[in-house]
């Protein structure tokens, strides 16, 4: 399976950055995590409950990163065990880059699934995982980048003049065939992977997938 994206989100780079090194956060944003473990600078353990068509399994995965380039971008790779239901193993690239409007998230995606899974199809799997992506941005925009409170006692606004709602996070481009000077990050790459539905590959994304 492969996937690739853009989004953008309405918060500085910042922000998006300490939200995605934050554990409760990504556990938070991830649909299905349960547990999200460091266990050194670069290799983080995860579990998750993932459902797959008709398949529900529990998922226990690895996520490594490497080419670190912090902010610019980096590659992760993991790999999650589901006993009967399946294996899933992957890869992702990502990027974070300013924009006028906040964050552009970037990601390409290349993932594997074996067992009980790989035999419910392609189709299948890629809205699974693009489900996956959508609710994961949704809940991290919500917390990046919450909509400003209405105040209590505002004029009515005038017909033809009524404020637009915009969603925090913008789907920019979506394709399918997951502190910047801190070393100590891995919440990009992880909410990506799962995100991305390497969740339903590698940890089972749970695993971006998780910044991932």
């Amino acid at each position: 399976m492969d996937m690739s994206g853009e989004r953008l989100i309405e918060a500085p780079r910042e922000k998006v950055w300490a939200a995605l090194n934050d554990p409760e956060v990504l556990k938070s944003c991830i649909p299905g995590c349960e547990t999200v473990e460091k266990v050194s600078d670069t290799e983080l353990k995860a579990t998750a409950a993932v459902k797959l068509g008709p398949i529900a399994a529990r998922f226990a995965g690895k996520v490594l990163l490497s080419d670190l380039d912090p902010p610019n971008g980096y590659t992760i790779s993991g790999e999650g065990q589901g006993g009967v239901a399946g294996f899933a193993k992957g890869g992702a690239k990502v990027a974070l880059l300013p924009d006028e409007s906040g964050t552009r998230l970037s990601y390409t995606v290349n993932a594997q699934i074996g067992g009980k899974m790989a035999q419910l199809g392609a189709r299948l799997i890629d809205s699974t995982a693009k489900q996956y992506a959508e609710t994961f941005f949704t809940r991290f925009a919500a917390i990046v980048a919450p909509p400003e409170p209405v105040p209590e006692a505002v004029a009515e606004p005038a017909a033809g003049n009524l404020p637009v709602e915009r969603p925090a996070a913008h789907l920019v481009r979506e394709d399918h065939d997951t502190d910047p000077s801190n070393p100590h990050y891995f919440g990009l790459p992880l909410g990506v992977l799962i995100a991305a539905g390497v969740a339903v590959v590698a940890v089972g994304i749970t695993l971006i997938k998780f910044f991932h």
